[in-house]
This record gives structure tokens, C-alpha cells and sequence, in this order.
């Protein structure tokens, strides 16, 4: 998994690059809890869970289904909090949190991703592993290991999200 700081980038160099007239800034907050949100189910290994099970680490919250309905639920309890449109709010918390999953499936490390939970249990990669993968332990960040995770997050995450970010913003002030 990227660094659960990295899974925040997607919803910020987006909300950043689109403006506050069109991600105001609590829909970006709410962008950038529910990219780290799927990550809460490391929580699951202090009650036993298996890493592989559909309940563990990279299993369900991190489906295809969790990724369109877990929005949809914050969109219908809580849209006037985020000052937007119903479309827009949906749009942009399912790509928030679609990313997690996403990013995840690009890493060096893991047992893959839970895409198709509740239909089938098989995990799976994309089709190339370009992020190193990050250690649970903080202290192994510390490592040469740790450093090379954090560049490779620079380089495959921050970069091009700050480039797409920027991108926004100059199409928006023309």
C-alpha cells in the first residue's frame, strides 16, 4: 500500500486544481478522509483476521461496490454540508475513494485487491507494480527500504498528481 499521507494526494491535487467554486472545502476534506478511509481495515488484524480474508487487509473495503456505495451513503445523508451539487459531490468522493484501491494495485507488495467483493474473493494486481510497497512498522521508514518507498510515492503519486493539479488550475484561469 502507498503511505495512508499518499492516498490523501489524489482528492487534493484535484480538489486544489479544480478550485474551491467547484470542490469546496468540505467535500475536499471528505475527499481526502474517504481516500484513507479503506485503510481502517488494518484495524481488522487486532481481532485475528487474516490478511487474505475478505474482511482483512485490501478485502472488502477496498471493492468496486464499497467504492460507489460508501459516497452515495455520505452524498444522500449529508449533501448540504458539502455545498455542491448532488452529481459533483457523488462524482468526486467515488474517484476519491476509488483511488485508494487503485493506488494499492500498483504497488511492489500484498495480496492483491478485492475489486469484486461480494461476487468473487480473487484479488488482483494492475498490470504493472511501480510503487514501492509501505511497511505497517513506522520505524522501518527510517530505512533505506522506508526511503525508497517514500520516492517512489514522489515520483509515481505526488509528481503527477501536482502536474495534473497544476494543469486544472491553468485551464481554470483561462
Amino acid at each position: 500500500m502507498p503511505t495512508i499521507i499518499t492516498h490523501a494526494a489524489v482528492p487534493l491535487c484535484l480538489g486544489l486544481g479544480l478550485g474551491r467554486n467547484i470542490i469546496p472545502r468540505r467535500l475536499l476534506l471528505a475527499g481526502v478522509a474517504l481516500a484513507m478511509l479503506p485503510d481502517a481495515d488494518v484495524l481488522s488484524f487486532r481481532f485475528g483476521v487474516e490478511y487474505g480474508n475478505v474482511f482483512g487487509h485490501r478485502g472488502f473495503t477496498h471493492s468496486l461496490l464499497f467504492a460507489f456505495v460508501v459516497p452515495l451513503l455520505c452524498v444522500l445523508t449529508g449533501r448540504r454540508w458539502f455545498q455542491a451539487g448532488l452529481i459533483r459531490c457523488w462524482l468526486f468522493l467515488t474517484v476519491s475513494l476509488l483511488s485508494h484501491s487503485l493506488l494499492d494495485s500498483v504497488t511492489t507488495g500484498g495480496k492483491g485487491i478485492g475489486w469484486l467483493w461480494p461476487w468473487s474473493s480473487e484479488r488482483f494486481f494492475a498490470p504493472w507494480q511501480v510503487i514501492k510497497v509501505a511497511p505497517f512498522a513506522l520505524k522501518k521508514y527510517l530505512t533505506p527500504a522506508g526511503h525508497q518507498v517514500i520516492v517512489s510515492e514522489l515520483l509515481w503519486v505526488w509528481l503527477p498528481g501536482a502536474l495534473l493539479a497544476l494543469l486544472l488550475w491553468r485551464l481554470r484561469r483561462r
